[in-house]
This record gives structure tokens, C-alpha cells and sequence, in this order.
């Protein structure tokens, strides 16, 4: 291991989080600091003694500060390998300084552009200094620490005062972090300016996210798991806050991502209940409580163990209904207080506020993994409405078979394939999933009714006079029988 002294620091930070601390506790130490524009002047309103960086080059920054770093001054210091002999007597010949820390965080690219500004104001907001002097020190991390965050200072300075340098690990590591940093940063310049030539499939698609979470395990024990969330803007999972509850697994984010994605479609007050990312309860109502009882009633096998989501604010009834039964995640944009105290009762119980709904009509690209590649597609923004039916019957289907109808739709859409949904009266009689033909699904959806019909006493099946939308032809005319019999 390694260790190198910090004896002269280069600063230059948009984010300035913490700066002064760290400032106060380098020059404690010693270290020469030395800085550019708005980070220099920071530092010597705070009595922190600090030298320009135009001192060391000679060059004054020019272009509004386009250029100030862009200079062998600072990329010869930050460069050179220590322990290469022509390398230290070049530094020394030309007078340029060994710079062993440097401390930079980028201009807010991705901040302005999600804020919705400009053209002009995004490309003002792409740093090029800023990323050149993390490159070098990362590569270079033999010898030269680099630090993209505040949230490293304080594991800096650990080894600082355990050590009196950084150990080769932790450079390492730094450096790693910063590589990903410039990475994404690039990502998301190259994105932009894809979509804004209206590139939809640009020659090379770069992927990048920030780690929220590392998760217990993946899809099955014996996977490891992460959630990283991409600052896309989307009201979902990624500004979810969790209130209470034991830590979400892989299965749990991905039901709850699917539950949302479905009442964010609806416009009444809607409640979904899904299970391994299959609806098994949908409904609308007059109230929550309403439609968690009509969805509840689908298929109360399922509904055990699984994700229930809310398009509005997480009420006291709805949450004592909720309560009765053992459930995994409540998703919703908000809930009560009185709602919150009873969902506090079940320690185990998971309650998600995402503070609103994503857009269901937003463009977007979802993602799949192949070996070797992945697929992209355009997010599935179609929502089917009356104008795209075409009625083949003799008998026009009346106003509330026509909803039924419209509302099995936008269900059957979340619903894998092949895909059967009976719906009446605002809310799902039986879903059928995931088979290898419709004509099994069409008998699984019916079954579903039929149990509950049994279970409940009811005189008929909730599926009788419903609605019935698939996700796709019935090539042959058995699915279809099976659902009307």
C-alpha cells in the first residue's frame, strides 16, 4: 500500500457543500490550496489562505471562464507519475507544481436541463475543464487523490489525520468513482443532444444511474441486487420516499413499479393490487375504500402478500382495509396522518410516498437485456380510447359496457401476456396472465370470477355481462368461446 502526502490541493467546485470545512482542515495540515473564481473567493471570505490558479499558470482566465484550468500549470502537476525521474525533472525545469488532491465537482448539467431551460443555457451548464482535471488525477491515481463529491471529504480526511497521506486504496476507489461520474455526466450531454436532433436510436446509447440502494438479494436469494435511479424527473420509485416497513427486495420495487405505472393511468380514484407484477385487482370508485374493496375482491388469494397502489392520497378507511390482510408494499402520492399512524401498526408493512404519479403519456425508452446487447423500445404511451374500437356487432354496446370496456383495456395493457381481463362496473371480474394461449387465459380469468362467486355466495360470477379485453388478436375462435361461456 502505498501512501502519498497531500502537500498541495487544487479546488474547484459548483457544489460548495462543505468547502469551507474542508478548506479550514487542509490548510490546518499544511496543504497549499489552490482554487479558481467563485471556489477561491469562497475560500478567502472564510479567511482560508488560497492561491489562484491563474498564479501558477500565468495565464489569466479568459472566455467568461471558459478556459482557466486548460493549461500544463495544472495537468503537468496533476500528471506526472512521482515516481518516474524524467517526469519530476520536467515539473522542475519548467517550475510547475505537484498537485496531490484534487477536489472538483461539475457544472449542473443535468439539474439545468431537467429544470426545462434553454438551449443556450444547457450548453453554458457542459464543463470541459472540470472533467479534463478529474480524468488526469483518476488516471494518475498512483499518486494524485481526486474527490467528485462532498460526500468524500470526511473519509479523506480519516486517512489524512490516521495516516498523514491516502493509501492506495482509497485513490483507487476514488478514482473508480470519478471515472463513473464523467461517464454519466457524458451520458447525459449525449442523450440530450441525441433527442434534440431527434435521434431517437442514436450509433451508441450510453446508460447511466446514481446507486440509491443496495437491495438484500435479487430476483431469487442467491442474486445480488441494486436500484439506481437515472434523475430522469419521473414522479415514481426514484423520488419515493419510504416511511416505514422493512428494506424493499428486487421483487418488491419491481411489483411496485408495475402498480403505480397502472392507477397512474386512470383518472377516478383507482387501486391496484399486483402480485409477481400482474395485476390481480383493479377498480375505480367513489372513494378508495371503494375501490380497494372492488379490486380486493378479484381474486383474494393473490391480493395475499401483494403490492397494493393508490392514485391519490392514502386515506384512514382505505388503510384500515389494507391493514386487515398481509401486504407488502402500500404505494401512493400521499397519505393522511390518521392513515399513517394505522399503517404504523405493522412494523413489517412497507409505505411508499412518491409526492405525485409519473406521466403514463410522458415518452420515455424501456430497456432489456440480452446476452451480449439490449433491447430498447419506446415507453407504451398508447392508451386505447372509444375512437380506436371499431363495433362489429349488430347491438352498439351501451355507455357502461363501453367504460367496462375502455377500463379493461387500460388494465389488460399491464397485464402480461397472453393477456385476459373481464371488467364490469369499474372494476375487474377476473384477469387471466402470463399463459402460453389465450384460450387458457380466457379459463383462468373465468375461473377467478367463478371462485369468488363461490367464496362470497354471490348468485352469478362478476364475469357475466362484462367487458373482455385481451392484449391481442385471438388467432383462433377458442379463447374467445371460453370467455363467452
Amino acid at each position: 500500500m502505498t501512501l502519498r502526502p497531500i502537500r498541495r490541493a487544487l479546488l474547484s467546485v459548483h457544489d460548495k457543500t462543505g468547502l469551507v470545512e474542508l478548506g479550514q482542515a487542509l490548510a490546518a495540515r499544511g496543504v497549499e490550496l489552490l482554487s479558481t473564481g467563485g471556489t477561491a473567493r469562497a475560500l478567502l471570505a472564510a479567511d482560508i489562505p488560497v492561491k489562484e490558479v491563474s498564479a501558477v499558470t500565468g495565464a489569466p482566465e479568459i472566455l467568461d471562464g471558459r478556459v482557466k484550468t486548460l493549461h500544463p500549470g495544472v495537468h503537468g502537476g496533476i500528471l506526472a507519475k512521482r515516481d518516474d525521474e524524467a517526469h519530476m525533472t520536467t515539473l522542475a525545469e519548467h517550475g510547475l507544481p505537484e498537485i496531490d488532491l484534487v477536489v472538483v465537482n461539475l457544472y449542473p448539467f443535468e439539474a439545468t436541463l431537467a429544470a426545462g431551460a434553454a438551449f443556450k443555457e444547457c450548453v453554458e451548464q457542459i464543463d470541459v475543464g472540470g472533467p479534463a482535471m478529474i480524468r488526469a488525477a483518476a488516471k494518475n491515481h498512483d499518486g494524485v487523490a481526486v474527490i467528485v463529491e462532498p460526500a468524500d471529504y470526511a473519509a479523506l480526511l480519516a486517512e489524512l489525520g490516521a495516516k498523514g497521506g491516502t493509501e492506495s486504496a482509497l485513490r483507487r476507489r476514488l478514482a473508480a468513482k470519478a471515472f463513473a461520474r464523467t461517464a454519466a455526466y457524458d451520458a447525459a450531454i449525449a442523450t440530450w443532444l441525441a433527442r434534440e436532433i431527434g435521434e431517437e436510436f442514436p450509433e451508441r446509447m450510453v446508460l447511466a444511474g446514481s446507486r440509491r440502494e443496495l437491495l438484500r438479494y435479487g430476483e431469487n436469494p442467491h442474486q445480488r441486487a441494486a436500484f439506481y435511479v437515472t434523475g430522469a424527473g419521473d414522479l415514481g420509485l426514484g423520488a419515493a420516499r419510504q416511511l416505514q416497513g422493512k428494506e424493499l427486495s428486487f421483487n418488491n420495487l419491481n411489483d411496485t413499479d408495475a402498480a403505480l405505472a397502472l392507477v397512474a393511468e386512470l383518472a377516478e380514484p383507482a387501486v391496484a393490487i399486483i402480485k409477481h407484477a400482474n395485476p390481480c385487482g383493479v377498480a375505480t370508485g367513489a372513494t378508495f375504500k371503494d375501490a380497494y374493496d372492488k379490486a380486493y375482491l378479484c381474486d383474494t388469494v393473490s391480493a395475499f402478500g401483494g403490492i397494493v397502489a393508490l392514485n391519490g392520497t392514502l386515506d384512514a378507511p382505505t388503510a384500515e382495509e389494507i391493514a386487515k390482510i398481509f401486504t407488502e408494499v402500500i404505494v401512493a402520492p400521499d397519505a393522511t396522518a390518521e392513515a399513517e399512524a394505522i399503517i404504523a401498526r405493522k412494523k413489517n408493512l412497507r409505505l411508499l410516498l412518491t409526492g405525485g404519479l409519473p406521466d403514463p403519456s410522458a415518452a420515455g425508452m424501456t430497456f432489456k437485456t440480452l446476452a451480449g446487447g439490449f433491447l430498447m423500445q419506446g415507453r407504451d404511451a398508447k392508451r386505447v380510447t372509444a375512437a380506436d374500437l371499431k363495433i362489429v356487432t349488430k347491438r352498439q354496446p351501451t355507455a357502461a359496457e363501453l367504460s367496462d370496456m375502455l377500463f379493461a383495456f387500460t388494465v389488460a395493457k399491464h397485464v402480461k401476456s397472453n393477456a385476459i381481463v373481464f371488467a364490469k362496473d369499474g372494476a375487474t371480474a377476473g384477469i387471466g396472465a402470463g399463459q402460453m394461449n389465450r384460450r387458457d387465459s380466457s379459463r383462468i380469468a373465468a375461473m377467478k370470477a367463478a371462485e369468488a362467486a363461490e367464496k362470497f355466495g354471490w348468485a352469478q360470477s362478476r364475469a357475466v355481462g362484462s367487458a373482455v379485453a385481451s392484449d391481442a388478436f385471438f388467432p383462433f375462435a377458442d379463447g374467445l368461446l371460453a370467455a363467452a361461456e
